[in-house]
């Protein structure tokens, strides 16, 4: 069974950093493409960043320059260093994950991804 488990959220202040990680178990990791996404109150669900199964990396326009995905394949888990944090990217973020190839594509298509984890709270006071 496939299980997500995100962890590294907190409050900071505006202008601070943060790291996520979401360690997976239950697949063959690389052979997933993966994900964070984030949902804050009242708002939908946004995809952050991306990274595809090739090692393809895609970000969201609003996190460019400023948010970092990465993945060591031999602890099976996906990071996100969040720089230079904003009150605007206070939100629950999610890891998730998806065996087809590229998780930009899933997010192209309309299709939600097959695996979440739980969420970690993140929280920028101003």
């Amino acid at each position: 069974k496939v299980h997500l488990v995100e962890s590294g959220g907190g409050s900071v202040q505006s202008g601070g950093s943060l790291r996520l990680s979401c360690t997976a178990s239950g697949y063959t990791y690389r052979t997933y493409c993966m994900g964070w996404f984030r949902q804050a109150p009242g708002k939908e669900r946004e995809g952050v960043a991306f990274i595809d199964d090739d090692g393809t990396i895609n970000y969201a326009e609003s996190v460019k320059g400023r948010f970092t995905i990465s993945q060591d394949n031999a602890k099976n888990t996906l990071y996100l260093q969040m720089n230079s944090l904003k009150p605007a990217d206070t939100a629950m973020y999610y890891c998730a994950a998806d065996p087809r190839p590229s998780m930009t594509t899933v997010q192209a298509l309309g299709v939600t991804p097959l695996f979440w984890g739980q969420g970690t709270q993140v929280t920028v006071s101003s």
